[in-house]
């Protein structure tokens, strides 16, 4: 298994949109991520983008470009969960900008305060305070 050296996650979430550059417009301003690279194909597509929150990154592209990955991906959902450190700010955030939530922040019985969003395109974000510790 990779190590993580040089500060890189070793696990990068990767989802498909219809509209690429809509998620990353959400992603960036509701839900606080940083836009790391875009590359767009010459149908001005997403072919690839790299986001980064935190220490972790994702990868997203848009649906339809007939790569391997976008037909092994077609039209199912994904869940990711994101350790943030003020989980009641980045909510506030993310209803000023029009996310749909799905789950208020809650304290939840394992010790974490979190709360669930879904994005543009049905995809369920959940942040939160619980950071599991990861031994090599």
């Amino acid at each position: 298994m990779a190590g993580n050296g040089e500060g890189r996650p070793s696990i990068y979430p990767t989802l498909r949109y219809t509209d690429a550059k809509a998620a990353i417009k959400q992603l960036t301003e509701a839900f606080g991520f940083t836009e790391l690279a875009v590359y767009e194909g010459e149908d001005g597509k997403v072919a690839h983008a790299e986001l980064a929150q935190g220490n972790g990154a994702l990868m997203l592209g848009s649906k339809g470009t007939g790569t391997a990955f976008d037909k092994a991906m077609r039209e199912g959902t994904t869940g990711v969960y994101v350790v943030v450190d003020d989980v009641d700010a980045h909510h506030r955030r993310a209803v000023e900008h029009g996310a749909e939530i799905l789950m208020p922040p809650t304290d939840q019985d394992y010790g974490s305060r979190d709360y669930m969003a879904r994005d543009l395109e049905g995809n369920v974000w959940s942040f939160g305070t619980y950071a599991p510790e990861i031994k090599g």
